[in-house]
């Protein structure tokens, strides 16, 4: 099923001038040559691998794991923390197959063999490809041990155009309208560019590979039509005024995170409501053009019920200033925006049993509750107690609501509108810019 919670939404350091975050010259047509099937792709090598480093995307591929497979479909070298070859694939036999990763006191082990050090890049030779527990990705595998020398994280270095052609495929659907595919490689590249300058400084990775971040599903998320989309916008973003009125951000006009969400029911919901983001261009507008492409059962979503008990245990696992209310007895709406035929809930107030209260954003309640957004598909809908289960019922639409709705970039396209119109419909005064 095509419907995800994340790229059907976006839950998304010192911010850069677009001066900052471009990267020249970053052409790719041609990158990907394909026939008429996806499963008869033609593999290119994977373009811009020596673009510099603030133009590649690492993308968070596993956390805390404590063993993972990779195989490449050529050669390859293994690299230091400093960039000087460690070893190449000549001592492996087993070349082509499978090789076991693992770590131990700091210490990785590859294929078998042990090398001292916290920190690994395998560098695949040409296409520049390699496989992690069965998946395929471009780009370049950093395996770096966590503090606790047990387990390590996976982190997939990737230029920025070629993790875009793993992301479009993944967050909507390639048989979608041309015009809709190229709206949706603008918002990720923006989305993208603007973590990696917010939030990259701070850790080892740019964005998660799953809808923490966007999805990135590598090469099962290309297509011919997703390589067109992002060819034909390579290196254009979105920019707005960064405060919360235009004219009034000092700072000029930056990038912002192009929030989206799979279907907002009928109208987009303001960032500032849902993640306290005051950027201009991310305030509501009405959509009334998802409703004829959403399926009957995501527009409008059956009631699902929570075990009370369950719903107060992972509530307080997570927000552990919950644990003075005793057993959730009840939650309430406080907050809310209100639209002609519907409301999406934007904060909750928490009953315990023992008659104390608290506060929690709406949209954090919904994915506490339902970490995947497969159930509880939005907060616009109603919530009551039964019993002792937690009902979500009268539901429309699916995902946080913020930004594009996919579904209605959709519909606008269907109605011959372009990428730009679209963009600038859903991100109200924001603007289109060639980066690089």
């Amino acid at each position: 099923m095509w419907f995800r919670q994340s790229g059907w939404r976006k839950d998304f350091g010192a911010r850069r001038t677009i001066g900052n975050c471009l990267l020249a010259g970053m052409l790719l047509a041609g990158a990907v040559a394909f026939f008429s099937c996806r499963e008869q792709m033609v593999l290119r090598s994977t373009p811009q691998m020596s673009a510099e480093q603030r133009f590649m995307v690492r993308v968070l591929l596993a956390d805390d794991a404590n063993h993972c497979t990779v195989k490449m479909r050529g050669g390859f070298s293994l690299l230091n923390s400093d960039g000087s070859v460690l070893i190449s694939d000549t001592i492996f036999t087993n070349r082509g197959q499978p090789m076991g990763v693992g770590v131990m006191g700091g210490e990785f082990t590859i294929g078998g063999r042990r090398f001292a050090t916290r920190e690994i890049t395998i560098l695949p030779d040409e296409p520049f490809t390699f496989v992690m527990d069965g998946n395929e990705f471009r780009g370049k595998l950093l395996l770096k041990a966590n503090v606790d020398g047990l387990t390590f994280e996976a982190i997939d270095i990737v230029p920025l155009e070629p993790y875009l052609a793993g992301v479009v495929g993944a967050e909507m659907p390639d048989r979608w309208e041309t015009e809709a595919l190229k709206a949706q490689a603008v918002a990720a590249r923006t989305y993208c560019l603007y973590n990696k300058n917010k939030f990259g400084g701070m850790r080892n990775w740019d964005v998660a590979r799953t809808q923490a971040s966007q999805v990135y599903l590598g090469l099962r998320g290309e297509s011919a039509s997703v390589w067109r989309a992002v060819n034909d916008t390579a290196g254009e973003i979105l920019v707005c005024e960064q405060a919360g009125l235009p004219g009034a951000g000092a700072s000029g006009e930056e990038l912002f995170p192009a929030y989206y969400s799979s279907s907002c029911g009928g109208h987009t919901e303001d960032a500032k409501n849902v993640f306290g983001d005051s950027f201009w261009s991310l305030r509501g507008v009405d959509c009334p053009y998802c409703r004829g492409v959403a399926r009957p059962d995501v527009f409008f979503w059956p009631m699902v019920q929570f075990d009370r008990r369950a719903v107060t245990i992972a509530l307080q696992k997570k927000y552990p200033q919950l644990n003075g209310l005793g057993e959730i007895a009840n939650i309430t709406a406080v907050k809310q925006s209100d639209y002609p035929d519907f409301s999406r809930i934007t904060m909750v107030k928490l009953t315990g049993t023992n008659g104390r209260s608290d506060f929690l954003r709406a949209e954090d309640l919904r994915l506490t509750i339902d970490p995947a957004g497969n159930r509880i598909r939005s907060v616009a809908c109603k919530i009551a107690i039964i019993e002792n289960k937690i009902a979500f019922l009268a539901g429309r639409g699916f995902g946080h609501g913020v930004g594009m709705c996919q579904c209605g970039a959709q519909g606008m396209a269907m109605q011959g509108k372009t990428a730009g119109e679209i963009l600038s419909y859903y991100y109200p005064g924001s603007k289109l810019v060639k980066a690089y």
